[in-house]
């Protein structure tokens, strides 16, 4: 099952288990078994720490996880927790064996006094990069509360439990046998939505938090560099964020990160999150911005009820996927309406479905699509693809892939459970058509996260993008932006690195060309903002 560089690596990491643990197997004669008991059977020679037993679970075939203490073990996989699942099967092994998490102690606690049952089970695919930090997170949370369970169940080998809860979207969790939440969750936000009163007690720290010098609303690639770059002229730096890494998160194969040949979206983000932390940056996840106003300080209100206070604001809130806006669309989202192939593609083998937009990212998903499905039908508006031409002759080159040119989508069509089609018009001839599917995957570009300022005082662009200058100063004093959500050309990662940077250098210019409020000016500086001497 493990080639030699992976048990060279999970040797390394079995060192670090300080309690035995074991390994119960619930398996019959079928290959997908075999190849769980010879997995089992592999990691249990690799440490004397490591027992492994038989059982009978429900879910075949499946691994349970725990200490070897007599506890009934609360960590499960149901499948082959191989491909991106690997780290998370590494984890569970290794809490389960007393090695410590890195997860936030107060979160860890918050975990522990948690009351009540908790039986989650999470959908996953194997090709999910998102699936991962939800199985982690509800992992961690059975190691360390012996009232909550979690099972990973590979939806590509249990189908008919998919088909009969009609998953069509991963990850997607159930608590107590009901609809808790899909998508990627991260380990605060699951927990903050079983425990009522966390979102209030945070609501009221964040709003007990002193005056920032720079206050950088977004965690993406713009906004990891705008935070590092403040944080380096040592004035007081804050990051708030729904999620750290944006929609980097969401990205696969990176290829034209310069310097680095090759990396993956979750990957980046890491080493983003930790770069950040090396300085002193307050970072607060798990918070939306909902209004911004101008004055001797910038407020930030916060969804949550939380205001937030600084000098200057850098806003990198970043883009999110284009929907159709088309009948039926949010109706069958998550029910067949996708907007992440490398995700939810396995969860339609064989089956039929549609990619809408003929660009790099809607070729690109058809390519991959047409792997796993039986058909993939590519709908494009105009009546060329905007995709590059090796990408073009690639999916011609594919029998299971049909372009339509000229196709303007008017309706997603559904049974009242699931997508089982879609109309369009062909914009040649005004005739109506349609296309029986079972998926939909939605590629057709991204819009600017600036809801929350329509109306306000930042100027926005006639496609909602916030208008800067070349230092990235919008129509506000005071009031930078960066990356994807603003008029800055190209939305690539490295540009909106570069914008970032560009955006905290600028406000670091503005700070010290502008006096201090008349509210902490006759403060002691070096412990409310910027001293005088750190401008020197």
């Amino acid at each position: 099952m493990l080639d030699a560089n992976l048990k060279k690596q999970l040797d390394t990491y079995l060192q670090n288990i300080v309690n035995p643990i074991k390994i119960s197997v619930s398996a019959d004669d079928s290959a997908k078994s075999r190849e769980l008991l010879d997995l089992a059977g592999e990691i249990t020679g690799m440490s004397a720490k490591i027992d492994m037993t038989r059982a009978d679970d429900a879910r075949i075939p499946s691994m349970a996880i725990g200490p070897d203490n007599g506890e009934a073990p609360r960590v499960r996989f149901a499948g082959l927790p191989m491909g991106h699942e690997f780290t998370s099967l590494v984890l569970a092994l290794l809490q389960a064996g007393g090695h410590p998490s890195k997860a936030d102690a107060a979160l860890q606690e918050q975990i522990r006094n948690l009351e009540g049952e908790f039986h989650f089970e999470t959908y996953i695919s194997l090709s999910c990069q998102n699936c991962p930090d939800v199985v982690q997170a509800l992992n961690l949370m059975a190691v360390l509360n012996p009232n909550i369970t979690h099972t990973m169940i590979d939806g590509a080998l249990f189908q008919s439990e998919v088909e009969e809860r009609q998953i069509m979207a991963v990850p997607s969790v159930y608590l107590n046998g009901s609809p808790f939440g899909q998508g990627r969750m991260t380990l605060a936000e699951i927990v903050n939505k079983v425990d009522s009163g966390a979102a209030r007690r945070k609501a009221a720290e964040l709003t007990q938090k002193a005056p920032f010098d720079v206050l950088v609303i977004g965690g993406g690639p713009a906004g990891a560099a705008a935070a590092i770059y403040a944080a380096r002229k040592g004035i007081r730096t804050g990051i708030v964020a729904e999620r750290f890494g944006g929609q980097v998160m969401d990205t696969v194969g990176i290829e034209n990160f310069i310097s680095v040949p090759y990396t993956e979206g979750p990957k980046l983000v890491a080493n983003l999150e930790q770069h950040v932390k090396d300085y002193e940056v307050d970072l607060m996840t798990e918070q939306k911005a909902s209004k911004l106003t101008s004055g001797d300080f910038i407020e930030l209100e916060l969804e949550s009820g939380a205001v937030l206070t600084s000098r200057s604001v850098i806003l990198a809130t970043g883009a999110r996927w284009r929907e159709m806006n088309v009948p039926g669309e949010q109706e069958y989202r998550g029910k067949g309406v996708a907007y992440c192939p490398h995700c939810d593609g396995p969860l339609f083998k064989g089956k039929r479905v549609a990619v809408i937009g003929g660009g790099n990212s809607g070729i690109e998903a058809a390519i991959d699509l047409a792997g796993i499905v039986e058909h993939v039908t590519v709908l494009e508006f105009a009546d060329t693809l905007r995709a590059d031409e090796v990408l073009q002759r690639k999916a011609r080159s594919m029998k299971n892939i049909d372009i339509i040119k000229n196709a303007q989508t008017t309706e997603v069509r559904g049974d009242g459970n699931k997508v089982v089609g879609l109309n369009y018009t062909d914009r040649e001839s005004g005739e109506s058509k349609q296309v029986d599917v079972a998926g939909i995957f939605v590629q057709i570009g991204l819009i600017p996260n600036t809801d929350w300022l329509k109306g306000g005082e930042v100027k926005l662009s006639r496609f909602g993008e916030i208008e800067v200058d070349a230092r990235g100063a919008t129509s506000v004093p005071g009031v930078f932006a960066a990356g994807d959500v603003a008029t800055v050309p190209y939305k690539q990662i490295v540009i909106a690195m570069g914008s970032g940077s560009t955006a905290a250098l600028s406000a670091f210019d503005y700070l010290i060309r502008t006096p201090l409020p008349a509210a902490v000016a006759g403060q002691h500086l070096e412990r409310e903002t910027v001293g005088s001497a750190e401008y020197s």
